[in-house]
């Protein structure tokens, strides 16, 4: 059975698909938000115009009452039909507003209501007796009133009372509510944060393996395949990013091998050049006047410096290659800086220089033969910039496991614009010493080439006379 491979989707598809994710997170919290609020304001405006219903009801049944007991005084004591009129149409609006108030009122007992009906029909009996009996009847419907308003004030506190019951009840769903949409809010806010920390963690393992590929490749270390996973734009960038180390390895190989073949080829009519030379100057072709044997010089000299050249080219290739190779042993770091000194004695008494090592002996796994010539290096380029009679020192430390060498001089310094090309091969800085030998810009990038073999780093410190450079190998 064939299974259907599904294309991985492209960064900017996956991150559409995450913003849409985090706006669909918050866009439903804020709909379910929205939901809430428009439900509780409504419940808001019910309650508001429950009470006003509640509040008008009880004020109207009072004043039906007080109007009821008025027209049916009045009809006792005038018997004109028009106050009975005006009771009956007081009776009706008072019973349309107890009738009202017996659905809202659910609290209050249904005798009260019955009861406050069975007064009102007494007094409606009271009107259609005999008009002979009409001290009986005034003594009888006095009665009767003293019970209505009694039941009257006891639905409008009744009323009050629903109306609070009701402001409470509408306050805690607000305060449920509130703690319901808080716990939303919070989880959406909790949980679009995870997804988005996720999905840049995600996203972030491709980046930072394409930014280590790069700095691999501007580094010139060509020998790690370059495989990057994550979406598919990604994953092309790294196949593409592969190619161009093959290509950028195969054009290092091809430089190699031109120099190392263009600087044996050189060698040899080089060394044809000095022999004539030296015939010439031996006059073994005959006497030779001043301005030949001047000539003579001059060959002489220039031979001299090409070969000299050539020579440095071919250590800055066996560098290159050799700092694959390493021996590395237990090496007294103090011990082999004093070898180095040693050796360049004559060139840095000649010019009256003092040279400083501070800071107890450090012991390191180093390959002590490429270590060496690194620190000669260092060495040399600060004895050819030094000042007659200036001070070098060198500083043994170690930080966070690892070992430090520190080379300061009080030259003139590195040019701000050539810091950042200091240590490529035959970049040679704007600030050359007055009447020295140019060198060939190759010293500084064996330095590197060195260090970087044994893991470490080297690097140009800001200072404020001279130049600064600093070592940092694994302790």
């Amino acid at each position: 059975m064939n299974l259907v491979t599904l294309p991985k989707p492209s960064f900017r598809v996956l991150l559409l698909a995450a913003f849409l994710v985090i706006v669909a997170l918050l866009g439903a919290t804020s709909v379910q938000a929205l939901l809430t609020l428009e439900r509780l304001a409504g419940h808001s405006r019910q309650t508001a115009q429950d009470a006003v219903q509640l509040t008008e009801n009880a004020q109207r049944l009072a004043e039906r009452t007080l109007a009821m007991e008025r027209s049916a005084r009045q009809f006792l004591v005038l018997n004109d039909p028009a106050f009975r009129i005006r009771y009956n149409e007081a009776w009706a609006e008072a019973r349309q507003a107890l009738n009202a108030l017996s659905v809202q009122l659910t609290k209050v007992p249904a005798g009260e209501f019955e009861a406050w009906v069975a007064h009102s029909k007494s007094v409606s009996a009271l009107l259609q007796t005999d008009p002979l009996r009409r001290e009986q009847n005034q003594e009888a419907l006095a009665r009767v009133f003293v019970r209505l308003p009694a039941i009257n004030a006891l639905l409008s506190s009744e009323s009050k009372l629903e109306v609070e019951r009701r402001n409470n009840a509408l306050l805690t769903e607000l305060e449920q509510q509130r703690s319901v949409l808080k716990g939303q809010v919070t989880g959406a806010i909790a949980l679009t944060a995870l997804f988005a920390f996720g999905f840049g963690v995600w996203l972030s393992r491709p980046l930072a393996r394409i930014e280590a590929a790069i700095s691999r490749l501007g580094e010139n270390r060509f020998e790690q395949p370059i495989e990057v996973h994550g979406p598919a734009d990604l994953r092309r960038i790294g196949r593409q990013l592969d190619w161009l180390r093959q290509r950028l390895a195969d054009l290092e190989a091809d430089k190699a091998r031109f120099l190392r073949h263009i600087s044996h080829e050189l060698k040899t009519p080089l060394a044809a050049l000095r022999e004539g030379v030296a015939l010439l100057e031996e006059e073994v072709v005959g006497t030779l006047s001043d301005n030949q044997r001047e000539i003579a010089a001059i060959l002489r000299q220039n031979t001299i410096a090409l070969q000299t050249q050539i020579e440095d080219l071919l250590r800055y290739n066996a560098a290159a290659f050799g700092g694959q190779q390493l021996h590395c042993v237990p090496t007294a770091l103090r011990a082999l800086l004093q070898r180095v000194i040693d050796l360049q004695r004559l060139q840095w008494q000649a010019r009256d220089l003092l040279i400083e090592v501070s800071s107890p002996d450090q012991v390191a796994s180093v390959d002590p033969e490429k270590l060496q010539v690194a620190l000669a290096n260092l060495l040399s380029n600060a004895v050819r910039f030094s000042p007659q009679g200036g001070t070098i020192r060198f500083v043994l430390g170690s930080s966070s496991g690892r070992i430090t060498i520190d080379c300061v001089d009080e030259g003139p310094g590195v040019a701000p614009a050539d810091a950042a090309r200091i240590f490529e091969p035959f970049y040679q800085g704007t600030r050359q010493p007055q009447g020295a030998r140019h060198g060939n810009g190759i010293g500084l990038s064996i330095v590197q080439e060195y260090v970087a073999a044994h893991r470490g780093t080297v690097q140009l410190l800001a200072h404020s006379n001279g130049a600064h450079f600093r070592i940092e190998i694994p302790g």
